[in-house]
């Protein structure tokens, strides 16, 4: 086992790193900007080092300045968490050529997996499903065309080093695929350096369905269930469900068959997720994220496990030490994301947090980093917070994710607590006939009352 790990990240995942660390008996280093000085991961953490200004290209971000603290404090391992660091090949390789552990996958899964072509490739060659589509870039206009009058229209234009929605078009019709092309390649080369583009069927009532996998250094692979992640907004997700309420056992063993298979076959290392559109009792792939998932705490909940725990056993070298059979999954949890944000707009709402008092009792758990008198910094990602509940029951969950809801209290900022509890007390919602698209005519309709 390791004797000092180093958290790269910030936050309630820096928190939640440093949490299954502490269990294990590992000593942990927190690194952070000059406005994460009195975070909480930075108070609670056995070491301390700050690696730059606010701006994350010269903190978070900056590789040398991680990998100085690590070898100042005498880490051996680097926990990259969510975002950031967590996916860049680069970054995985650099850290092992400096012989220490990067807790996560290989640089070259990383590689492949964040090229969505290479991805969707190798998962085609692996046997897992995916959306009718090009089999890689366009190399032009008139080539998309001769792909989408096959495939049929809507068409999606997507960028090959996409994530977050960008660099991702809608064409309805024939007429508008030179616009989405265009403007999807702009949006990709501003964003990622990168214009290439690849073309999708565009599935018009989908969910969002992922599955956590789990596969160490000995050859074993198991998952832990399928997480519903259909309630987005502009691709952003807001709120999780494990399970799905559109599946039920024998399609979630069904496609965790396919998805543990590929990854045994690909000799694959430590977490990570298969994500795929789920239409008409269809799965199609769509990407795979190497890292922790923000949404890991459902699964969590009803497979009771520690993913993080995991993660640093197995870049240990540790074996899983259990198979699939050994899995059972109890109850329905829900995760809301609370973000200091407008809960209409959506717009960013940084500020001090004058009261924070968390919601408790059964089945409930929050993962934040908030206290009263932090303030929460402009330069990050809005969330704040994730409330997870579990219960026997969807229907249960619910009532109970709205309790700890109305328990809640944050003040100082905005957050979107009021529109989770429209949206719980939604019938749809309720009834677990929503798709993709639900959230976004859902808040549009909310702004018009």
């Amino acid at each position: 086992m390791f004797s000092k790990i180093l958290i790269a990240n910030r936050g309630e995942i820096a928190l939640r790193i440093l949490r299954a660390c502490r269990e294990l008996g590992i000593p942990t280093v927190a690194v952070h900007s000059t406005a994460d000085s009195d975070a909480m991961h930075v108070r609670l953490a056995d070491e301390a080092v700050c690696i730059g200004p606010p701006a994350s290209r010269e903190s978070y971000l900056n590789v040398a300045a991680i990998l100085s603290a690590a070898t100042i404090t005498g880490a051996d391992a680097i926990h990259p968490g969510y975002g950031f660091l967590s996916e860049n090949a680069d970054f995985a390789e650099t850290v092992e050529a400096h012989g220490l552990t990067f807790i996560g996958p290989t640089a070259d899964h990383i590689r492949m997996m964040g090229d969505k072509i290479t991805a969707k490739t190798t998962m085609r060659a692996l046997g897992v499903p995916l959306v009718p589509g090009s089999d890689g870039a366009l190399e032009n206009l008139e080539q998309a065309r001769i792909v989408a009058d096959k495939v049929g229209y809507p068409v999606l234009i997507k960028a090959a080093a996409g994530g977050g929605g960008r660099g991702m078009k809608v064409a309805a019709t024939a007429d508008d695929l030179e616009e989405a092309w265009s403007v999807a390649r702009t949006e990709a080369r501003a964003a990622f350096g990168n214009d290439e583009v690849y073309l999708e069927k565009y599935l018009d009532r989908p969910r969002h369905i992922e599955l956590q996998v789990m596969a160490d250094t000995h050859g074993d692979v198991v998952h832990f269930g399928e997480r519903d992640c259909s309630l987005q907004r502009r691709h952003q997700k807001l709120l999780e469900e494990a399970g799905s309420p559109a599946l039920n056992a024998q399609q979630r063993d069904e496609i965790g068959e396919i998805a543990t298979s590929a990854l045994k076959k690909l000799g694959y290392r430590n977490a990570g997720t298969l994500e795929f559109l789920y239409q008409d009792g269809q799965f199609c792939f769509i990407e795979m994220n190497t890292r922790l998932q923000v949404e890991h705490p459902v699964t969590e909940m009803v497979c009771d496990v520690d993913l993080v725990r995991e993660q640093i056993r197995i870049a240990a070298g540790e074996p899983l030490g259990y198979g699939q059979k050994d899995i059972h999954f109890s109850g329905h949890a829900i995760e809301c994301r609370i973000n200091a944000e407008d809960p209409l707009t959506f717009m960013p709402t940084p500020g001090t947090i004058s009261v924070f008092h968390p919601p408790g009792g059964l089945g409930v758990r929050v993962d934040s980093a908030l206290y009263a008198g932090y303030r929460v910094p402009p330069y990050y990602d809005s969330m704040i917070a994730k409330l997870i509940v579990r219960a026997p029951t969807r229907l249960e969950a619910i009532q109970r994710m709205r309790r700890a809801l109305d328990e809640f209290v944050i003040e100082g900022v905005k957050t979107v607590i009021p529109l989770h509890l429209k949206i719980l007390d939604d019938p749809q919602f309720r009834s677990g006939d929503y798709t993709i698209h639900w959230l976004e005519k859902f808040v549009a309709a909310q702004k018009a009352e």
